[in-house]
């Protein structure tokens, strides 16, 4: 599926990002194996996949610092790598490691920054800091920062020129909860101003909040895209119970096995507890199958005398998607 082609509504002209066919080899070693996808300008478009998907690959092409195999890629039109001059100032980076100077404080390394930036002139040091909450962090050297604070000091100098777009590698490692929330805050206000946004990350929870639309990579090639409503809906439902009997109670009791419901078999686990029963449901109306699985079992339940316990029905997740397309591939 590595030819998939995510598309974005709008013409050409509404485009941040154009990747078509893209190639990316290290010797003989294959990291981006033909992947197409198109980001629209003013949206958050979030690339997602395992370790070693290609993701960083494909950022770092997009970014100018790697020369594109085959295929076509344009940042604002441009080629990325022959225009990098021209496109280095209109956007902001935030790598996975950062390179900074420990010995530095935390204001010494925006004003070196600052010194370096194109357009810089338009966000001071003060709300730069201001931007992330690390003011009261001005005079700390950069070595005594925790993990999560040195992430966003990356994040104040990546967005300190206010880029039209921003390239977002892991943004939130190493941050508390409070930290993170705060973090997204500070993407979603960018984005409101305007910014485009590409966002890798492996928090799932992070893309369902922020991406408009989004990709999941595996072993170089994009398996499913979409907005976030139209992946997650491939995921389908899950109907769960739990009986209350033992394995050997349950296989005696239903010697023909449990029922099946809109042509499918249950996932059955069980554990001292009892016996766990999942269905799940991904064929027929969105709106009604659930509550069709459930009408279903219930009158099955009743016809054989035994409780459903803990009866639940959950939406399919984001995290059902991503590690449904992992263990497809494998």
């Amino acid at each position: 599926m590595s030819g998939l082609l995510v598309e974005a509504p709008g013409s050409g002209q509404d485009l941040a990002i154009e990747v078509g066919g893209l190639h990316q080899r290290y010797g003989n070693f294959e990291a981006v194996r033909g992947i197409s996808f198109t980001v629209q300008r003013g949206e958050l478009f979030a690339l997602l996949g395992t370790n070693g998907a290609g993701k960083t690959t494909t950022m770092e092409v997009l970014e100018g610092f790697t020369r594109p195999g085959d295929g076509h890629v344009r940042v604002f039109g441009l080629d990325p790598w022959k225009d990098r001059r021209k496109i280095r100032p209109r956007i902001g980076i935030l790598h996975q490691d950062a390179g900074f100077l420990g010995d530095l404080t935390v204001q010494e390394t925006v004003t070196l920054w600052r010194g370096m930036s194109a357009d810089a002139g338009r966000a001071t040091i003060d709300n730069a800091l201001a931007l992330v909450g690390l003011e009261s962090k001005a005079k700390v050297k950069v070595r005594q920062l925790s993990g999560g604070q040195k992430r966003r000091l990356d994040l104040a100098l990546a967005v300190l020129s206010r880029p039209d777009l921003l390239f977002l590698d892991e943004p939130t490692t190493g941050m508390d909860p409070e930290a993170r929330f705060a973090t997204w805050k500070v993407i979603q206000d960018l984005k409101a101003q305007g910014a485009t946004v590409l966002l890798t990350t492996h928090y799932l929870e992070e893309a369902e909040r922020l991406a408009d639309r989004l990709a999941i990579m595996h072993e170089g090639s994009i398996h499913t895209y979409g907005t976030v409503d139209e992946v997650v809906s491939g995921a389908g439902d899950q109907v769960a119970f739990r009986l209350p009997m033992s394995a050997a109670q349950a296989k005696e009791r239903f010697a023909e096995g449990l029922p099946f419901v809109q042509g499918i078999a249950p996932i059955v686990t069980y554990t001292a507890g009892g016996t766990q029963v999942v269905y799940t449901l991904s064929e027929g109306s969105e709106a009604a199958r659930a509550q069709a699985a459930v009408r279903s079992l219930l009158a099955w339940a009743d016809g054989v005398g035994v409780t459903l316990e803990r009866l639940e029905i959950r939406r399919g997740t984001l995290e059902d998607v991503f590690m449904r397309v992992v263990g497809e591939v494998r």
